[in-house]
């Protein structure tokens, strides 16, 4: 079976994200002073194929937490649909 992985990988709450702040500082510049704290991440969109939900989603996990996310800089989720 094949699944697709929606997957979102953001910097954990504790860590600085100069990209977010920078955007923040632009949006007042703007006139969209009520916008605050924003942060950027990264959304990824794969497909994996397994042989049932399960596998699925062990190996998107393991995918994650080897490659897709720095775990001591960044959080991730996930969401799977088979196709």
């Amino acid at each position: 079976m094949k699944f697709s992985a929606e997957i979102n990988v953001m910097p954990l709450k504790e860590i600085l994200d100069p990209q977010g702040k920078a955007v923040t500082g632009s949006m007042k510049n703007m006139g969209l002073a009520e916008i605050q704290e924003v942060r950027i991440g990264k959304h990824i969109s794969l497909v994996v194929d397994a042989e049932n939900e399960a596998i699925a989603h062990e190996k998107v996990e393991e995918a994650c937490k080897k490659l897709l996310a720095n775990l001591i800089m960044e959080s991730y989720e996930f969401t799977l649909k088979a196709l």
